[in-house]
């Protein structure tokens, strides 16, 4: 049977929130199939909303680079052609599932998947992990940083190392198949003291 294929998704923005007039500036997706990376997507998109100076601070994003960038509504076809109707994970979900779900209404097109999130898995899987966020943690694990920190490929690529790390540890600790999402789904809402009822059972 071939594995499930899992979309991993990371922004960078403008602001905080759509609600708030925030833009998408750059998406980075990596495609997971069984714990191995099948394939990637990353794209600066220009919207024409200004990029506040920390923002730039942070990121590394300017307004300069945006102005050459493709155009929002391009780069969100093709991210959801890329992603199709695999299943969505990223670090803190709520965060990248507005902006997903925002900029893909703009242009009338479905963003329905459901979301994973690597943060309330970690927290169940790493309780003891001295902190959550997605740096720390993959420094906590020993994973590689593939790139700049607050990029977006950078970034989900190790939310996606993350992801199948917890993954694989899942399997091993309780014997069975690979987690699909909707397991996944299921355990980022339960309580910590009842992962392994509901994972053998």
């Amino acid at each position: 049977m071939q594995a499930e294929r899992i979309a991993v998704i990371d922004f960078e923005t403008t602001g905080m929130t759509p609600a708030q007039g925030a833009r998408a500036t750059e998406v980075g997706i990596v495609l997971l199939e069984g714990g191995r990376i099948a394939d990637r997507f990353s794209s600066l998109m220009h919207t024409g909303v200004p990029v506040p100076p920390f923002i730039e601070r942070l990121t590394g994003i300017t307004n300069a680079m945006l102005r050459g960038a493709p155009p929002a509504a391009d780069v969100m076809r093709e991210a959801a052609r890329f992603v199709g109707s695999a299943p969505m994970v990223a670090h803190n979900a709520a965060f990248d599932r507005q902006f997903w779900r925002a900029e893909l209404q703009r242009l009338d097109l479905p963003a329905e998947q459901p979301f994973a999130c690597t943060v309330l898995l970690s927290r169940r899987v790493y309780p003891q992990a001295p902190s959550h966020k997605l740096g720390n943690l993959i420094d906590h694990l020993g994973l590689e940083r593939p790139g700049r920190a607050h990029r977006a490929l950078a970034d989900a690529e190790m939310a996606a190392s993350l992801l199948a790390r917890m993954q694989g540890e899942l399997h091993q600790r309780y014997g069975q198949p690979w987690p699909t999402h909707a397991l996944l789904m299921r355990l980022q809402r339960c309580r910590r003291e009842a992962m392994g009822d509901l994972l053998l059972h």
